[in-house]
């Protein structure tokens, strides 16, 4: 049994089913994107230990919600979106233990 990639599949002559490269194309590139957002807020909480402009609610809540599709990719096997996930999650959590520490 193969593992669920998350592709979306069409029958091919003799019904084997034939994975669509472009979805993956897109959900890489969309987990890429949103993921390296992460990034910028990142690096200036890092240099400058200022988080007053935070909101702790909000990082909060992108914790757990991250925290629940991390749980979702592994659950159904789909590696982009586990990969996707965990390195935003960490980003998160280390804006969110910047501002825990800095206020």
């Amino acid at each position: 049994m193969a593992a669920n990639t998350g592709e979306p599949t069409h029958e091919a002559a003799g019904g084997v089913a034939m994975e669509i490269p472009w979805v993956s194309m897109i959900g890489s590139v969309a987990g890429i994107s949103t993921t390296g957002a992460f990034l910028p807020q990142v690096i200036r909480t890092w240099r400058t230990r200022s988080t007053r402009d935070i909101s702790l609610s909000m990082f909060l809540l992108t914790v757990f919600g991250l925290l629940l599709w991390l749980i979702y990719g592994i659950a159904v096997n789909d590696w982009p979106l586990i990969v996707a996930d965990a390195v935003s999650l960490i980003l998160a959590v280390t804006i969110l233990a910047l501002k825990l520490r800095h206020g």
